[in-house]
């Protein structure tokens, strides 16, 4: 899809060959502790291939792999809404713990909002951050994204209520 070259990070379509690395990857509950359950755990190798297809089902296809050195390292999503709220998508990622801390976060953000504006023709995408998850504000803010409000004890994750910091970018 597109590519960052001076970083090496590039979104591409997920192939039914990724589902073994999408499942070493996703596996991890570090991971799922900052995602909804709606991501599996333990992650096992028929979800990724259940999320695969459905990915590849979506029309138009707004969730990718993120690739860092050719090799899959995380996915990123837009979740269109519907209705009066049919021009926001809701944005959603991760990236495997080996690859933390590197800057593929923020540059794959920056990417699929270049490509939600421009192809997709939303105005306004979003993503809620769990308010124990700094690392994912710090990649927002980073990429652009303002906290528009803290959601008081809107989440509830591993058994523990927690606020959700609500993040937003309009396009220019």
């Amino acid at each position: 899809m597109t590519t960052n070259s001076e970083t090496n990070i590039k979104l591409r379509s997920l192939k039914k060959e990724d589902a073994g690395r999408l499942a070493l990857l996703c596996n991890n509950k570090k991971i799922w502790d900052n995602v909804k359950d709606i991501f599996p755990h333990p992650y096992k190798l028929s979800d990724a291939h259940k999320f695969i297809d459905h990915c590849n089902n979506e029309n138009p296809i707004s969730t990718f792999a993120i690739e860092y050195n050719n090799e899959l390292v995380g996915a990123i999503g837009l979740m269109p809404q519907t209705d009066v709220y049919r021009l926001s998508a809701e944005l959603g990622y991760w990236i495997g713990e080996p690859y933390w801390n590197k800057g593929i976060a923020t540059q794959a953000v920056k990417i699929i909002v270049e490509f939600g504006f421009t192809k997709l023709g939303l105005v306004r995408i979003y993503s809620g951050v769990f308010e124990h998850n700094v690392a994912s504000m710090k990649v927002l803010e980073k990429a652009g994204f303002e906290l528009e409000c803290i959601a008081k004890n809107a989440i509830i994750k591993n058994g523990k209520i927690c606020n959700g910091h609500r993040y937003a970018m309009i396009r220019a």
